[in-house]
C-alpha cells in the first residue's frame, strides 16, 4: 500500500492477508493504526479472528483428503498459471520462496 491513510475497503479486502501475517510489514502496520481508530473495521477483524481461531480448534485433528488436497492445488496453479487471479499468484509465489 503506497497511501499512508488506507480506508475500509481497503481494510476489509485485505483483512484474512492481515491475520495471517502474509502481509509488508508496513502494510500491516498501516491497517493496524487503522484498526485503532475505526470502530467497525475493528469490529470485523474481532470477528474475523474468532472465527480463524474457532475452525483451526475444530479441525486440528482432521486433514482433507489426499484427493481432495490435490484437486484443490490443481484449480489453484491453473487460476494462476492464466493470470486471472493476482492476489493467488502472489500467495502461491511466498509460498514458493
Amino acid at each position: 500500500m503506497s497511501d499512508e491513510h488506507i480506508d475500509c475497503s481497503q481494510t476489509m479486502y485485505r483483512m484474512t492477508e492481515y491475520l495471517d501475517g502474509e502481509m509488508t510489514a508496513e502494510d500491516s502496520r498501516q491497517i493496524a493504526a487503522h484498526l485503532t481508530t475505526c470502530a467497525p473495521c475493528l469490529s470485523e477483524h474481532d470477528l474475523d479472528r474468532m472465527l480463524k481461531e474457532l475452525v483451526h480448534r475444530s479441525c486440528t485433528q482432521e486433514q482433507a483428503p489426499a484427493q481432495l488436497r490435490t484437486l484443490i492445488m490443481q484449480r489453484i496453479t491453473t487460476i494462476c498459471d492464466d493470470g486471472s487471479f493476482s492476489e493467488v499468484t502472489q500467495v502461491r509465489r511466498l509460498s514458493e520462496g
